[in-house]
């Protein structure tokens, strides 16, 4: 009788322990998701772009960064996608503007909605994006076009990292998605004709 009891009790120390650790992870899924976001955010990892509020101006004799420009869209989504088509070079430190170009192809109203990343990689270290589209959605009506700016710098400190002194060209590249359609509905009005005897 007693060994019975003894292995009832094993028996729940280890379902105890097995609950635990169920909900450990999924406590530890849902957290890797921000966890993954905020390194991401804070090391560049994966060409992930760092947020700026303001370009600090030159403070020196940087060398130019040259920046190409990529524009993708995903099969879903019935839009035409351009980048600028000159690649720019850019002074570190200087702020920059241009202009990415949408169009819906469609005959209905679409939502669509982009994601970004530089490359090589370890330039999302430097790339300091201060406005940009991504993550925004962007309604677009039957045939409508839109430009939509991005507003970056290069940090400067790409001139003193020992691991982008080489780095001399930077892609910046978007992937529109399909969010979702909006029915667009023709209201028309009912006139009812009165006839008068």
């Amino acid at each position: 009788m007693s060994q019975t009891n003894s292995e009832t009790i094993r028996n729940n120390k280890l379902l105890k322990k097995i609950i635990l650790f169920v909900f450990f992870m999924v406590g530890l899924s849902y957290a890797s998701v921000p966890l993954y976001d905020l390194f991401c955010r804070v090391t560049g990892y994966g060409g992930t772009t760092q947020k700026a509020s303001l370009a600090p101006g030159s403070q020196g004799n940087y060398k130019n960064i040259q920046i190409r420009f990529d524009a993708n869209v995903n099969n879903n989504l019935n839009w035409e996608f351009l980048a600028p088509k000159d690649e720019i070079l850019v002074q570190p430190g200087v702020e920059k503007i241009i202009y990415y170009t949408a169009k819906n192809l469609s005959d209905k109203t679409i939502v669509g909605t982009a994601t970004y990343n530089v490359s090589p990689p370890k330039a999302g270290s430097v790339f300091m994006k201060i406005d940009c589209f991504c993550f925004i959605e962007q309604t677009l009506k039957p045939g409508e076009e839109v430009r939509m700016p991005v507003v970056f710098y290069i940090d400067p400190i790409i001139d003193s990292d020992e691991n982008l002194t080489k780095l001399s060209e930077i892609t910046l590249s978007y992937t529109f998605f399909k969010k979702y359609e909006k029915e667009v509905r023709n209201k028309k009005t009912n006139l009812k004709s009165t006839n008068l005897l």
